[in-house]
């Protein structure tokens, strides 16, 4: 098996390895556009079976270093526009070939938009992040499954902005141990 790692920043990430598993890494820098672009470069120039999605994300309604294996997407940006065809909603199958995701029991919607949210407000999901449903947009069309795993860095509303940066090294950890 063939896995392409995401992740928005160097301090999101661990290199890590799955048994019997081919995994490149790539960096694919922050919000949708941004990381949409980079993804489909690397989708253009080789194959993979799996793009595995790693990172970090806010939350309403959990804790702080809780983690979250996504296989459905939100775009908030798009999910209150009623318009034909306008795809606000994406989902994946969650038998993705790894056993530490199929049998890990947080399942997780993740809610995507082009801001950093601070302010409470009326977010369907689970975790909150700036490029997950835009890799799963990319990962639809090119007809490759997709998985997000998401560390809680933050609560909305009570702490985003600056607890954000200084629970990057906790998410690091915390996703070293998830892998190991």
């Amino acid at each position: 098996m063939k896995i392409l790692v995401t992740y928005a920043f160097d301090e999101e990430i661990i290199p890590f390895t799955i048994k019997d598993v081919n995994i490149t890494f790539l960096k694919t820098g922050m919000g949708k556009v941004l990381s949409a672009f980079n993804l489909t470069k690397a989708l253009c120039n080789d194959k993979y079976d799996l793009v595995l999605n790693v990172g970090t994300a806010g939350t309403l309604n959990h804790n702080i270093g809780d983690i979250f294996v996504c296989h459905r997407f939100i775009d908030r940006d798009m999910e209150k526009i009623t318009l034909p065809k306008v795809c606000s909603d994406i989902s994946f199958p969650e038998k993705v070939g790894i056993n530490l995701i199929e049998n890990y029991n947080k399942i997780g919607v993740c809610n995507t938009g082009d801001s950093f949210v601070t302010e409470v407000g009326h977010f369907n999901g689970d975790v909150i992040d700036m490029e997950a449903f835009a890799q799963a947009q990319v990962c639809k069309e090119m007809n490759i499954n997709f998985v997000s795993v998401k560390y809680v860095t933050d609560i909305i509303g009570q702490n985003s902005g600056e607890i954000w940066l200084d629970k990057l090294r906790d998410a690091r950890e915390a996703l070293k141990v998830f892998f190991a």
